[in-house]
């Protein structure tokens, strides 16, 4: 597959990146490089490869849901600066 510089500027603007001449140049070898690389991968008979998300198993350990006490209000609040009815104060960050 043949890149262009054309290309390389497409996906720089994609990525929101400027480049001068030189570096272009130097991109456009190196995406070409790489398109070669990736073709080789066509050639891998891979009819009989099972698709997979993740190299690895990988599971959620979860753990089990345990009922548990849990503070109360008057003890959550009892370190709070500043409540009100019960609940937390805290300063005012929208202005009217």
């Amino acid at each position: 597959m043949k890149i262009s510089k054309k290309d390389v500027l497409g996906v720089a603007e994609l990525a929101r990146l400027e480049f001068d001449d030189s570096q272009i140049d130097k991109f456009t070898s190196q995406f070409e490089n790489i398109m070669k690389f990736i073709s080789k991968l066509d050639e891998l008979n891979t009819e009989e490869i099972t698709p997979t998300s993740h190299v690895l198993e990988v599971s959620t350990p979860l753990r089990e849901d345990i009922v548990s006490n849990w503070l109360t209000q008057e003890e959550s609040l009892k370190n709070a600066p500043e409540s009100d009815s019960g609940f937390f104060t805290v300063p005012k960050i929208i202005e009217d």
